[in-house]
């Protein structure tokens, strides 16, 4: 196994477009000859677009793009910009006077930092959509992840600076990447040495607490939580060949990726949600693709928070350990 750029995926582009100024972005995935799908949900407070359309039951086989966005709900308009990008390419589901592009999308809440009166659009959809042409994708305070932030169970005065991070490995021909923004209630974790890269910070914001462990110190006492405004949203990305249903199983063994690189996850105060998209060149088995998925995830995860700055008020893991 090596590891490689995510941009080595043929038939795959990645974009992000952001406002730093206002603390918020989205960041595209787009497989513009159509791939197979699938995404699990583990989180109690999802916002998503087309999700359904994924569910193997049902007839779309091909998609054509996935947005990861800011903006909490209002940040689904994201998606809209990324369908007027591709219906201008002619690329979409063929319905005789034209072309549907297929494009599902989830997004993370970022309105409490910069201006909560901008969020991702049809116009930063479409610019993302753009930028994936210059195959150059930036981790940290870029895309979806530009507003992420993590270790907020006591509010946003302790939480840390988050943001985007790209992990991906190939072994003989398969390629899996995956590409996530991290913005949890909990803790990130270091999947080599299991030690805490970023999360709650104590009083003085010189030293990382534990979520779970203030969790259980809270067991009744009546606690005002940020409720619903946590979210850790990726994709998983591969060249190998799937099904839908293969491809909501491989969604569903990378949130091992999140619970190895997030604690605690998966909380009634998440949304948590992973796409999977194959371009069909390599055949292997879902336990392959799935298990290199969980861990390429564990991996973006850290990246996520790695390469993040300093930025609105919250700390970073380079600034906290300078």
């Amino acid at each position: 196994m090596k590891e490689i750029n995510i941009t080595e995926i043929d038939g795959i582009k990645i974009g992000n477009a952001q406002n730093f100024e206002a603390g918020t972005g989205c960041t595209v995935i787009l497989c513009e000859k159509g791939g197979c799908a699938g995404v699990d949900v583990r989180g109690g407070g999802p916002a998503s677009h087309e999700t359904e359309l994924l569910n193997p039951i049902n007839t779309i086989e091909k998609v054509h793009g996935i947005v990861l966005s800011g903006g909490s709900a209002y940040g689904l308009e994201a998606s809209s910009g990324v369908m007027k990008y591709l219906e201008e390419k002619g690329i979409g589901f063929e319905v005789g006077v034209g072309v549907v592009p297929i494009v599902c999308g989830a997004s993370l809440f970022d309105l409490a930092v910069g201006n909560s009166k901008v969020r991702p659009d049809k116009n930063m959809g479409y610019e993302a959509c753009c930028n994936s042409e210059k195959y150059n994708i930036q981790e940290g305070n870029f895309g979806a992840g530009t507003g992420a932030s993590v270790g907020k169970y006591k509010g946003m005065d302790r939480a840390m600076k988050s943001g985007l991070g790209v992990y991906c490995v190939q072994v003989g021909r398969l390629k899996v990447g995956a590409i996530v923004s991290v913005n949890a209630i909990g803790d990130v974790i270091d999947v080599d040495t299991n030690k805490p890269l970023a999360g709650i910070l104590n009083e003085e914001k010189n030293k990382i607490l534990s979520t779970r462990e203030l969790m259980w110190e809270d067991l009744g006492k009546d606690i005002d939580v940020f409720q619903n405004t946590n979210t850790t949203i990726g994709c998983i990305i591969t060249n190998g060949k799937l099904t839908k249903a293969q491809a909501t199983k491989i969604s569903s063994m990378a949130h091992n990726g999140y619970a190895r690189a997030i604690c605690p996850v998966h909380t009634s105060l998440d949304g948590d949600t992973i796409f999977t998209i194959g371009t069909g060149e390599v055949e292997t088995t879902v336990d392959i693709i799935g298990s290199l998925g969980a861990y390429a995830m564990g991996k973006a995860i850290n990246r996520a928070v790695i390469k993040a700055k300093s930025s609105y008020g919250l700390k970073s893991y380079e600034e906290l350990n300078r």
